[in-house]
């Protein structure tokens, strides 16, 4: 038997967060097939979250059709290069969001609340990466013949470890 808020009449439907889903899929089909790292490690998890994030918040529209065009695959590239402030990009976009659901009656919009979720799991969570030398992790300052000794390790968030996994990963795809 279904809940009565599914049918439709009373105004209340069940909330599905369908844009979310399959940004997730595509993320985990996008990492899994470009064997970069082994599934189900946290690197894994940092490049699936960080690149479902970037396909659920590029989505302008609340609908999940065509979210593998190859508009939205060059978008994803952009979005994820080196030097693209995705982390401002993040925030600017889930706060656009905040304000539309707050702009519909406030009813709570599923999609955004595992993206917040998702988002704060990328800030909160540190992995233990190779130090190259800069603030961004993927990416070595100073001169090209610099030599960069990859078992020094710092702690770094995870997005930082994500972004350039899921750059690479949508380039394999």
């Amino acid at each position: 038997m279904q809940p009565e808020s599914t049918n439709g009449t009373s105004g209340r439907a069940l909330a599905i967060p369908m844009a979310w889903l399959c940004a997730e899929y595509i993320a985990d089909e996008m990492l899994r097939t470009s064997s970069l790292v082994e599934s189900g490690s946290l690197e894994y998890r940092a490049g699936r979250e960080t690149l479902a994030l970037t396909i659920c918040l590029a989505d302008g529209s609340d609908e999940a059709a065509g979210l593998r065009s190859a508009f939205r695959i060059e978008e994803w590239l952009n979005l994820t290069t080196y030097g693209h402030p995705w982390s401002e990009w993040v925030m600017e976009r889930m706060a656009d969001r905040e304000d539309r659901e707050e702009g519909i009656g406030g009813r709570p919009d599923p999609d955004l609340s595992l993206a917040r979720s998702s988002w704060r799991w990328l800030r909160q969570t540190e992995l233990l990466a190779a130090d190259l030398g800069d603030s961004e992790p993927w990416h070595p300052a100073g001169p090209a013949d610099a030599v960069v000794d990859e078992c020094t390790q710092i702690w770094t968030p995870a997005w930082q470890l994500g972004l350039p996994l899921s750059h690479l990963a949508i380039h394999l795809y």
